[in-house]
Order: structure tokens, then C-alpha cells, then sequence
């Protein structure tokens, strides 16, 4: 399916954006008005753009059904200062009952039953309850419309950023299993950071790989083989050389090549069913090793 968002209704075209891009980091922010009440809205159309200086966007949208813009929109053209708290699973219920439309002048911490904290260098509170919080002062707003969906990016500067200890490691650096983040889904549907919905993949930061291009063809177009296994191989700087490789057959595949002697196909897809399995447990020299062994028969 192939979509013009000129041509389907709003709505619908919101549903797809939340939908397929996804999960998305929350805003948790806190903004007071010219009168000094005080707001607390999370906004999911949020991240961080700059660490020099340190800038993050959010966007309070307009409202799909009745156009009309969030109070935190309005707050930060009168006094340009938020503080952004990030969400982790244990305050999400909290979080979310916050978004509830409820009238100018409500206080969403009463509501929700956050703790507000005094903030150092800006007016807004931090909200206590939160592992991170980074207060703001307000660059610039820009208004991307003026009907129903239009987003309103509120750029900000970090001017202090609060860490609670607890998700901090030996080294004083964000813990992620400890942080347990939450992100936005589309409809009601939020992901939770945590345990075995966590994997690491290895940046090719100080390495070159020798890039998928770079892998035999006849490995390149492995049945077998998935996209990310590929990825993991063509992450290696050099490949194993023959003798590694010859070493490697004999001590752990030489059953193998007994038993499946005469039968040349079905070694192969052993040997990439085999390889596939090293690849998940992050075992990508053996999985070299373990495919090259069939070129070097």
C-alpha cells in the first residue's frame, strides 16, 4: 500500500505516523503560565537533537478535534521555560492519567498525585517521582500550522539535568535496565525497555567492516540467513584465515562432515542453520568459521 497524506483524512494519517514510528520517547513537561499556575502534560512527539548545546524538542500538537492548542503550548510563549521529565514504567499509569484534558488552571500534579520539586534555575517544577529531569529555558517555538494536527515545536536548552542515583551504574553512567524507560506506541500501546525486550548491537564506531558486499555470494544469498545475520557478518574487520578455519572443522564440525559426506545441499544448510545459531549468541568469528568450511572442503 502506498499512501499521499494529502489524500486520506487527518485522523487516519495520524494513525499511521504513531503507529509505524514507534516506540517514542515521552516529555514529561512541566510549564507555568503569565499567573504562575502550574501544568504537567506528557507529549510523545519528543527527542533530543543537539549535546552541544544541549537541545531537545517537543511538540504539543493542536488538537485534531477542535483545533485548539495544549496549555503547554501556550504557557511556554508567555514564560519560555519547561522542565522535561522523563517516564519510566513505575509512574506510566500516573503519566498517562496526566494527559487528561482537564480545564486551564488544573494543577495535573494534584491530579495525578506527582511530587512537585523546586527547580534550580527555571520557574516550572521537576517533577520528583521522575529518574531524570532537565530543566529548560525556551529557544524558539515554532508553530508548523494552524489547523488540527499541526505540531508546535518548542526548542529547548538544557540548563540542568537531575539524575536519580538508583539508575546510575558503578561509573556514574545511565543504567538502562536500572533507568526502565517507557516509549509510546500507537493507540493505548506503550513498550517497556526492560529485561529480555533489551539487546545490544555492536557500533562500528573504531572498526571498518568489510560490509555484506564484501560476503560470498554464496553466504550473501543464504536462504537461511537473515538480514541482521548478515549485518552481524559484514561487521568483522577480516575474515578468519584458512588455516583458522580448517583448525575450527576439525575440532567442532568434523561429525558433521562425516555424517553429511555424500550429501553436498543438505551440509550447506546445516552449516547455515548452525552459523545462524552461533550469530545469536553473539558468536561471530565461529560463525565465520563455521561457513567458510564448506569453501574449504
Amino acid at each position: 500500500m502506498t499512501i499521499d497524506p494529502s489524500e486520506i483524512p487527518m485522523p487516519l494519517l495520524h494513525s499511521y505516523l504513531l503507529g509505524g514510528i514507534a516506540p517514542r520517547p515521552i516529555a514529561f513537561a512541566s510549564t507555568i503560565d503569565a499567573e504562575g499556575n502550574v501544568n504537567l502534560s506528557p507529549f510523545s512527539y519528543f527527542n533530543v537533537f543537539s549535546a552541544n548545546p544541549p537541545i531537545l524538542i517537543f511538540s504539543p500538537a493542536r488538537s485534531g478535534r477542535n483545533n485548539t492548542t495544549k496549555h503547554s503550548h501556550d504557557n511556554v510563549k508567555k514564560v519560555p521555560e519547561v522542565v522535561i521529565n522523563m517516564v519510566n514504567f513505575a509512574m506510566v499509569e500516573q503519566m498517562s492519567l496526566s494527559s487528561t484534558a482537564y480545564p486551564k488552571g488544573v494543577n495535573e500534579f494534584v491530579k495525578s498525585g506527582f511530587t512537585p520539586v523546586e527547580s534550580e534555575t527555571v520557574k516550572p517544577p521537576r517533577v520528583k517521582e521522575s529518574p531524570m529531569q532537565m530543566e529548560c529555558i525556551v529557544k524558539d517555538v515554532v508553530e508548523l500550522g494552524q489547523t488540527g494536527g499541526a505540531g508546535n515545536l518548542i526548542i529547548c536548552e538544557i540548563k540542568r539535568i537531575h539524575l536519580d542515583d538508583s539508575i546510575l551504574d558503578d561509573q556514574g553512567k545511565i543504567d538502562t535496565q536500572k533507568l526502565d524507560p517507557v516509549g509510546r506506541m500507537g493507540g493505548n500501546f506503550y513498550v517497556r525497555a526492560h529485561g529480555n525486550a533489551l539487546f545490544e548491537v555492536e557500533k562500528p564506531i573504531s572498526s571498518m567492516g568489510i560490509g555484506v558486499d564484501q560476503i560470498p555470494e554464496d553466504i550473501r544469498n543464504s536462504t537461511i540467513l537473515t538480514g541482521n545475520d548478515l549485518g552481524k557478518l559484514g561487521n568483522v574487520e577480516h575474515l578468519p584465515d584458512e588455516t583458522e578455519v580448517n583448525d575450527y572443522k576439525l575440532i567442532e564440525l568434523s561429525d558433521m562432515f562425516v555424517e553429511l559426506e555424500d550429501e553436498p545441499k543438505k551440509l550447506e544448510e546445516q552449516l547455515h542453520k548452525k552459523a545462524a545459531s552461533l550469530l545469536s549468541e553473539g558468536k561471530v568469528e565461529d560463525a565465520w568459521k563455521t561457513l567458510l568450511t564448506f569453501n574449504n572442503q
